[in-house]
C-alpha cells in the first residue's frame, strides 16, 4: 500500500497545546450547556452553547432555548425561530465537568415537531408498546475520509489491497485510524453513552461501535449523540466520518446500521417462537422498511443492499440462521438456546434511528390495524 495520505483539515494542525491551556481555566462556578440538534437534512447535527449559573443536576433543569431555523433548513426566514426542547443530558468529555451535552427535540414556532424530529412520534410509539420492554442494539458503521472526501490512509491513486485482513485487523497495514477509534470510545463512556463495543469493519478505514442494549427510545438518544461525538472527535483529528452507505463503488463493503430487537418475551425460555413470530409480521411490512431504513425513503439503501457483500437484496425479504446474507439474522446462539433476538439487517449506517426502532416497535408489537400506519405516524411520506 502507498504511504500517501489523505488531506486532514487546517484547523486540526492548530496549536493543541495552546488550546490546552484555555480549556484548564476555572470557570467560576459556572456551566457551560451545548445543546445539540438534527437539522433539516435529517443527518447532520448542529449544536451551540450557553453558559448556566450552575451544574444542571437533571434535564428539566436545562431550559428550552431558540435558534435560526432558516439557516438549519428548518423553518422560513418570516417565522425563523425554532425551539429547542432538551430531552437528554450527557456530561461533557471535551470541555469536561460540570459541562454538559444536551440533546434536544426541534419544534417550529408554533410548538409543532419539526419536519425531522422523528424522536416525537416515536417516543409515542415508545410509550405504547412499554409494557413489552423492548430492548434495542444498533451497530453504528463509518468510513473514514479525509477533507478532500478521499477514504483516509487509501492510496492517492488506485486502491488497497482486497478485502480480507482488515476486519477487526492489528497493525500499521491493516487498521487506519484507530486513536480516532478509540478516543471516540472513551468519549462516549465518559458522556455515559452506552456504548457496548467497537472493531474495524471489512472494508479498510471502516469502523463499527455499538451502542446498547437499551430499552424503547433511549437506544436513539444514545446513538445520536454518539453520532456527534464521533464527528466532534473527527474534527478534532481533521477527518471525516462519513455514514455513506456505500462511499466507495465497487468490490468493497457498504455501511450499514444493524438493528438487534428483543422483548420481554422473546429473552424468555422458549422465546424463539415469538422471535420467528416477529419475523413474519416484518417480512409482511418490508417495502415500509426499507423506506425508513435511510433519510430518504430507500434510496440511499439501494447502492448498499445489492444482495452482495454481506447483504441482502433490497426488494426481496429473507430470514436466517447466522445468514449474514439475510434480511433478518438470528444469531446462532439465539436459535441454540430458543430466545434471545434478532437483528435486522436492513438499515443504513445513516438511518434515522427514531425512525428505525418506532417502525420495529410497531410493527412488531402494536395489533394488527395499527400497523399499516407505520409511514404516516414518522412524518416518512414528505421527505421522499
Amino acid at each position: 500500500m502507498s504511504s500517501s495520505m489523505s488531506s486532514t483539515s487546517a484547523s486540526s494542525q492548530l496549536n493543541k497545546t495552546l488550546r490546552s491551556h484555555y480549556l484548564s481555566l476555572p470557570q467560576g462556578g459556572l456551566c457551560q450547556v451545548t445543546y445539540v440538534w438534527i437539522d433539516g437534512s435529517g443527518e447532520g447535527l448542529r449544536s451551540k452553547t450557553r453558559t448556566m449559573e450552575s451544574e444542571p443536576s437533571d434535564i428539566e433543569d436545562v431550559p428550552e432555548w431558540i435558534f435560526d431555523g432558516s439557516s438549519t433548513n428548518q423553518a422560513e426566514s418570516t417565522k425563523s425561530d425554532v425551539l429547542l426542547v432538551p430531552v437528554r443530558m450527557f456530561r461533557d468529555p471535551f470541555a469536561l465537568d460540570p459541562n454538559k451535552l444536551v440533546l434536544c427535540e426541534v419544534f417550529k414556532y408554533d410548538r409543532q415537531p419539526a419536519d425531522t424530529n422523528l424522536r416525537h412520534a416515536c417516543n409515542k410509539i415508545m410509550e405504547k408498546v412499554k409494557e413489552f420492554h423492548p430492548w434495542f442494539g444498533m451497530e453504528q458503521e463509518y468510513t473514514l475520509l479525509g477533507v478532500d472526501g478521499h477514504p483516509y490512509a487509501w492510496p492517492t491513486k488506485g486502491y488497497p489491497k482486497p478485502q480480507g485482513p482488515y476486519y477487526c485487523g492489528v497493525g500499521a497495514d491493516r487498521a487506519f485510524g484507530r486513536d480516532i477509534v478509540d478516543c471516540h470510545y472513551k468519549a462516549c463512556l465518559y458522556a455515559g453513552i452506552k456504548i457496548s463495543g467497537s472493531n474495524a469493519e471489512v472494508m479498510p478505514s471502516q469502523w463499527e461501535f455499538q451502542v446498547g442494549p437499551c430499552e424503547g427510545i433511549e437506544i436513539a438518544d444514545h446513538l445520536w449523540m454518539a453520532r456527534f461525538l464521533l464527528h466532534r472527535v473527527c474534527e478534532d483529528f481533521g477527518v471525516i466520518a462519513t455514514l455513506d452507505p456505500k462511499p466507495v463503488a465497487g468490490n468493497w463493503n457498504g455501511a450499514g446500521c444493524h438493528t438487534n430487537f428483543s422483548t420481554e418475551t422473546t429473552r424468555a425460555e422458549g422465546g424463539l417462537e415469538h422471535i420467528e413470530a416477529a419475523i413474519e409480521k416484518l417480512r409482511l411490512h418490508h417495502a415500509e422498511h426499507i423506506r425508513v431504513s435511510d433519510p430518504h425513503g430507500g434510496q440511499d439503501n439501494q447502492r448498499r443492499l445489492t444482495g452482495l457483500h454481506e447483504t441482502s437484496e433490497i426488494h426481496e425479504f429473507s430470514a436466517g440462521v447466522a445468514n449474514r446474507t439475510a434480511s433478518i439474522r438470528i444469531p446462532l446462539q439465539v436459535d441454540l438456546n430458543k430466545h434471545g433476538y434478532l437483528e435486522d439487517r436492513r438499515p443504513a449506517a445513516n438511518c434515522d434511528p427514531y425512525a428505525v426502532t418506532a417502525a420495529i416497535a410497531r410493527t412488531c408489537l402494536l395489533v394488527e390495524e395499527d400497523e399499516a400506519d407505520i409511514l404516516t405516524d414518522l412524518e416518512i411520506n414528505e421527505q421522499e
